[in-house]
């Protein structure tokens, strides 16, 4: 019988450089669009239970005793292709449980560096797709902020309890394109208050929120977290300032790139949304001490499921000084700026529109299985496919 493994320990034998062979078996044009960088494509249908792709070139390459692995879309053609390489005579076939939907919410808690033990920073990075969120703790008070919450809520929640921290307030940077928030959902189950940046009016959410003004600050324990209006990626985007040392700049700054403006802003209006992201970049982040750390709301995923200028597990950071000397596009004159952010953009992400609907409140998927299709695929917030940092 073919043994099953977790998607958590497919990420822990990618990470270790174990040597396997990783078996992708949705159809080519499913894998083209989204894939781990690892895995290689062999379609096999699992409704008609037979092989479709080309096996043949790989099976020269494999001894019997190899260890292999399947993975789909929710694990149903995967394990069939592996019963079936199993009868092939292959003796160490494993598949993973979930697929590529259960890859989709793998994570890893990181902790972020500060100048006070008592403040504690955990990033959880969300490999698959490039999304990053913050727990903020305060290790005096065992209060702690969410912020950028995901649906996978519960991890969250995992987090903050292994550490001693109970969540207290729920924070969005702001209304997400690319993944569905469970802010709201954490907040309204553990009966905190749920904070957007009052600015985030413009977006016309249908549900209440504790808004917070621009430069206003609210405690987390004895931690002060401060709003600031950093429009461009969309009129509503707030960044949060964790204690004077890190700046969350959800779509804003990343580390690798800037965030796409577009996406709100269209047509005619486009180019007005570039030049606010240009003030926000220049007169708003990059006015803060060299050492404020920058903490990005996401990373770079490719469709090929490479990983640009970061590596999970550790940590996603840089600091304003570093992102002033290395970032190209921070260094074009505002014209040069606008003209660069409709040079060579991404394609949009997928079914943003129906994103941005729900995490509005003016839509409601209709279950777990449609927001799953809604979410599949890496982020595309970035205004660039490639890095922007500056070789040394």
């Amino acid at each position: 019988m073919v043994q099953e493994i977790t998607v958590e320990r497919l990420r822990d034998k990618i990470d270790a450089d174990d040597d396997f062979t990783l078996f992708d078996t949705r159809a080519p044009e499913d894998y083209d669009d989204w894939h781990i960088a690892e895995a290689v494509n062999v379609e096999y249908s699992g409704s008609n239970d037979e092989l479709v792709g080309d096996f043949d070139s790989f099976r020269e390459e494999l001894s019997k005793d190899d260890e292999i692995i399947t993975i789909c879309a929710t694990g149903n053609s995967a394990s069939s292709f592996a019963e079936w390489l199993e009868a092939e005579g292959f003796e160490n076939v494993k598949t993973v449980e979930g697929g590529m939907e259960a890859w989709s919410m793998v994570y890893d808690v990181v902790p972020i560096s500060t100048k006070d033990d008592d403040v504690e920073i955990l990033q959880l990075q969300r490999r698959s797709k490039g999304c990053l969120g913050y727990l903020v703790g305060d290790k005096r008070t065992g209060k702690a902020a969410a912020i950028d919450v995901t649906r996978a809520t519960q991890t969250f929640k995992e987090a903050a309890a292994e550490r001693g921290f109970d969540i207290a307030r729920v924070f969005d940077t702001h209304v997400h394109a690319d993944h569905i928030s469970g802010g709201r959902e954490l907040a309204d189950e553990l009966g905190v208050p749920y904070h957007l940046g009052q600015p985030a009016e413009t977006r016309d959410p249908t549900y209440d929120f504790d808004g917070i003004d621009p430069n206003d600050s609210v405690d987390v324990g004895e931690v002060s977290i401060k709003s600031v209006h950093t429009p461009g990626h969309t009129t509503g985007m707030t960044s949060w300032l964790v204690e004077d040392e890190a700046l969350l700049t959800g779509d804003t700054l990343f580390v690798e790139s800037i965030g796409r403006t577009e996406l709100q802003f269209a047509d005619a209006d486009a180019r007005d949304g570039a030049r606010v992201q240009y003030e926000t970049l220049h007169k708003v982040i990059m006015s803060l001490p060299d050492d404020v750390k920058i903490l990005p709301g996401h990373f770079s995923v490719t469709d090929d499921g490479e990983y640009v200028d970061v590596t999970p597990g550790l940590p996603m950071m840089s600091t304003v000084g570093e992102i002033w000397e290395s970032n190209e596009i921070l260094r074009l004159d505002e014209d040069e700026f606008v003209e660069h952010m409709f040079e060579n953009l991404p394609s949009k992400p997928p079914n943003y529109e129906t994103v941005i609907a729900t995490n509005e409140g003016s839509y409601t998927p209709e279950d777990e299985d449609e927001e799953n299709e809604l979410e599949l695929g890496p982020n595309r917030c970035a205004a660039t496919e490639e890095s922007v940092v500056a070789d040394d």
